[in-house]
């Protein structure tokens, strides 16, 4: 009885704890919400309230969705990101499995150099990355976007670590059938790896729609703007001191990755906990 007790009293902690935590993380979401609502008299009153009492979400929308050509840049962020994430697994499946189930002299030795680079920041290697680009003129594209970041090495090792938990018995099963090494890859290690694509998907989704620091040395076309550049077009265009405007449209980028994330939601659970095969 006891212990059955303890057990309860240990469960409501902790929940009572991740709900702390839920409501911590959310409350910056609620207030942007909130103030893309309220008109600026509002916004800044000294007295609080979360609902607005008089509506201006009308006038802020409008704003946002037309002093800059906002949903232009929601179209450039959805280019950019699903192209990066395409060929990050063209190239990151076949390094992951060679890593992972390919035995070759140097095999450790990569995956160390793969985990060593880990530790790297993008923005240490932008520099060498611009001045390419700017010689060989890809800056002011598409490409100047993508190209950076179709190497992930987060990616490799994520999908090696769950290559890794594939039985060796149904890759040997596969090689008996006569189906080549890159068969093998996409007709029998992708289809198991789902949860994972899943989850580096995620990653990879809302590290590029929300990048700021490359597109901006990248791309001074108005035309090839992602969604934190468009933000920021919005404040540079006079719109600095209006709030409701600018939560709008943080509202409206931040949209998409929401219904992303909660169709996703049971995949990237399960391969972030590599669960494994089913």
């Amino acid at each position: 009885m006891i212990r059955e007790r303890r057990s309860v009293f240990v469960r409501i902690v902790r929940h009572a704890i991740l709900l702390c935590g839920a409501v911590f993380m959310a409350a910056p979401f609620v207030w942007m919400v909130a103030t893309s609502l309220k008109p600026k008299n509002e916004i800044f009153a000294t007295e609080f309230h979360l609902l607005p009492k008089t509506w201006g979400a009308v006038e802020n929308y409008h704003t946002a969705l037309t002093q800059v050509p906002l949903l232009h840049y929601l179209f450039n962020g959805a280019v950019v990101t699903v192209a990066i994430f395409v060929l990050q697994v063209v190239v990151n499946m076949p390094a992951a499995y060679a890593l992972a189930k390919v035995r070759f002299r140097g095999r450790a030795l990569l995956f160390g150099a793969v985990l060593f680079c880990l530790l790297i920041p993008y923005q240490a290697v932008a520099l060498p990355i611009y001045i390419f680009f700017s010689h060989i003129g890809l800056l002011n594209t598409y490409a100047a976007l993508v190209l950076p970041f179709t190497i992930s090495v987060f990616g490799i090792f994520l999908m090696r670590q769950f290559f890794v938990s594939v039985p060796d018995d149904l890759i040997d099963a596969a090689r008996i059938d006569g189906i080549s090494e890159y068969g093998i890859v996409w007709k029998v290690m992708a289809p198991t790896a789902i949860p994972a694509l899943t989850a580096f998907g995620i990653f990879s989704l809302v590290a590029h729609w929300n990048d700021y620091f490359w597109p901006l040395i990248a791309v001074d076309n108005g035309r090839l703007f992602t969604p934190p550049l468009g933000i920021a077009s919005l404040k540079l265009n006079g719109e600095g001191t209006a709030y409701g405007s600018l939560m709008a449209a943080a509202t409206v980028v931040i949209t998409p990755l929401v219904f992303a994330f909660l169709i996703a939601q049971r995949r990237f659970i399960e391969g972030v906990t590599f669960t494994g095969l089913k």
